[in-house]
Parts: structure tokens; sequence; C-alpha cells
């Protein structure tokens, strides 16, 4: 006999088989699913068609499964066991017994500025969720929350579409520099500040494109004398040579209150940016989906804190 394909069966099927090899008996098979006895005999009568058996046969107060049915009948009621599970599992997130895994895209920059905070309220509210950081390439990155390889995005990112978003916060570039510069001696604003940036030389991050475009834009390429893969380098740098590096706010500000650097705040093209948290609307209403962001937006959204 050709083998079944499963589009060929109907779920309610399924459903008649697994009452009538549980009841033995049509009848109460058809009153427990609340369908007539036609009915139930004409859905058994489709199946037997379709699977080439008669699965029941006649026997004193209502029927017998056959050998095919003996066998059919655990994996069935496995499969309906499961479905039942998954349509009923519950529409909440339970966070202090959850050991969930979060896939969160973030740069090293990212990272810095937002993971101490998170996972010290994990910590507090949900001690088993884990936490992954997966930097992608900002082309990747919808099609990644669409799939569910990953389940937020973090940063700033204007090239990236089709996706749910809610604003975080608002920060700025600035230069940092180590506090006892010579640079920061001179007082200047404006835009005698910004052409006296031609006096500095600078680091920065081969991966940060936003930094690297700041400079082209001022024509400071020339004055770059280090290029490194990694962020979190970059203040030890700062702070033992004369280089400076163009950085958000926020993280400098982190950085300046240990002491030991400071911040200028030139008037640059292209200063003021907007960090969001990224999602798929395809996992938009998943419990645990919708728990994390009401914890990030708590915690980092300018609105929240206002």
């Amino acid at each position: 006999m050709n083998p079944v394909h499963i589009d060929a069966v109907d779920l309610n099927l399924l459903r008649l088989f697994d009452a009538v090899f549980r009841t033995r008996n049509v009848s109460r098979a058809a009153e427990a699913l609340g369908l007539t006895q036609p009915a139930a005999s004409h859905g058994l009568t489709r199946l037997r068609l379709l699977l080439g058996d008669a699965l029941f046969t006649r026997s004193p107060g209502g029927v017998a499964p056959t050998p095919r049915a003996e066998r059919l009948a655990v994996p069935v009621q496995s499969a309906l066991a499961t479905l039942q599970q998954a349509l009923s599992e519950p529409e909440r997130f339970e966070p202090a017994a959850s050991r969930k895994l979060f896939r969160i895209h973030m740069s090293d920059i990212g990272e810095g500025r937002f993971l101490p905070a998170l996972m010290a309220r994990l910590r507090e509210l949900a001690p088993g969720v884990r936490v992954e950081t997966m930097p992608l390439a900002v082309g990747d990155i919808a099609t990644a929350l669409d799939s569910g390889r990953v389940d937020f995005a973090f940063g700033f990112l204007p090239r990236v579409k089709d996706t749910q978003r809610t604003q975080l916060l608002r920060d700025r570039y600035i230069v940092l520099l180590r506090k006892d510069h010579p640079f920061v001696k001179r007082r200047r604003s404006g835009q005698a500040l910004l052409e006296a940036l031609q006096e500095l030389d600078y680091v920065a991050v081969r991966t940060h494109a936003d930094t690297l475009r700041i400079l082209q834009l001022l024509n400071l390429e020339d004055r770059l004398r280090l290029t490194t893969e990694h962020f979190m380098v970059l203040p030890a740098i700062v702070r033992a040579t004369d280089l400076a590096v163009v950085m958000p706010r926020n993280i400098a500000r982190g950085f300046a209150e240990e002491g030991g650097y400071a911040i200028v705040e030139p008037p640059f093209p292209l200063r003021d940016f907007t960090v969001s948290l990224h999602w798929s609307k395809r996992f938009e209403a998943d419990p645990g989906n919708r728990w994390l962001r009401q914890v990030i937006t708590a915690l980092f959204s300018d609105k929240a804190k206002a």
C-alpha cells in the first residue's frame, strides 16, 4: 500500500479514531466528540478508505481494533496530546521560574552600555533566564528577527527596516580625551571648537561606521592614527596617550565618572542619534518577548525615566 501523506489526513479523523479506540464503541465515541452516530460512521469510513484498513471490526458490545489500529494508537494519542498541550499553553510568562534563552543583537558599545544594568535586573526578576549576544551585519538583522534567530536588536539602526521598534534614548557623539590633555585647557565652542579638532589625532573602531563617517565629513581621516577591532580597548588607549576618540556621550559619561577623562562636545554633523529596541511582529505576542520588552523599556527608555 502506498504511504499516506499527512496533508491527506483530517485532524478530526484522528480524534475520531482515538475516541473509538479508547471507548471500543462508535456511538460512545460520537457522543464524546459531540457528533451524531451517522457522522461518526461516515468519518470512520473515510479514514478506513484513506488508510486501506478496516481499523475496527464488530465485537460483542462494540468494536475491536485491527493490528494496524493497534500500531497507530500510541503515536496518534501522543501526537494529539502534544498538540493539545501546545494549544493549551497559558499565554503568560513566569520570569521567576523560566530558563528561557534570549538572543540579542548588540554592538560591543551596546554591550558595555546596556548589559550590566540588564543582567543585574534579570538577576532580581528572572535568575534562570539566559542572554546571549549575537552581533550581526546590519543587512541580516531584520531576517534574523523574523526567523527567530535573534529575539531583539539594540542600537542606532536606521537601515534596519520592517521591524517593530520602540525608542529607548537619544544620544549624541562627543570627543573623549584624557583629563589633562592640552586640548582641554583651551576653552572653545561652536565653529571654533569644530575647526580646532584638526589639532587632534584619533583612534577609531573599524566596525563603528558612524564615528568613521563623522571623521570623514570633517576631513579628519588623515588624523586617524589607530584603528582597532574592539571598542572596549579605547578608554585605556585614550587615558595613556594624546589620542582622541569619537563616541556616544552616554558611554563616555560612564568613563568620565571613574576619573581621568574629559568630554568635549563639538557641533558635529550627524552628532545626534536615537537608540532603539527592535523586534519582529511575528513574535510580538509571545509572552516572554513581551515581558523582556517591558523590562528593557523600563530600564533604559528616556520616557520611562521622565
